[in-house]
């Protein structure tokens, strides 16, 4: 088997946009590709997207430090989170508290920061958009 790679790839029912600005500003995301529906080089077969969704993000790549993510507005507003987490790992605990306070604005907290025995920093909080998150710093190196 060749090399191979696994990304997240996120429906956000209507909401990319929204979703795009908001991790922009809690986590420095840079958007590398955004394509819209209507911006398409082939056309949108008929009846695939919800009415309004014409102007909608069909697909993007963003980056959360070193890692790429992908996402779309999906074809309707019916998509839902769950099933899984999002792992933020970050360097300092200063860090970590700042990326857990801004992924908890209009968000839920799961697990408040706190020391566990793997990590000196770690939390669960589910932002707005209902996507879960682990924020943590990594614990030492034990052999």
């Amino acid at each position: 088997m060749s090399a191979s790679l696994i990304q997240p790839y996120l429906f956000f029912s209507g909401r990319c946009d929204e979703a795009l600005n908001f991790y922009q500003a809690a986590l420095g995301a840079q958007v590398d590709m955004l394509m819209r529906f209507n911006q398409s080089p082939d056309p949108v077969p008929a009846g695939m997207l919800q009415a309004g969704f014409e102007a909608k993000v069909m697909h993007c790549q963003f980056r959360v430090g070193d890692t790429a993510l992908m996402a779309s507005d999906g074809c309707d507003d019916k998509s839902t989170f769950s099933g899984f987490s999002l792992a933020l790992s970050v360097p300092t605990e200063a860090e970590a508290d700042r990326a857990f306070a801004a992924l908890s604005q209009h968000g839920t907290v799961i697990m408040p920061l706190a020391k566990t025995f793997w990590s000196p920093r770690y939390g669960m909080v589910k932002d707005q958009f209902g996507i879960q998150w682990m924020v943590m710093v990594p614990g030492e190196a034990t052999a």
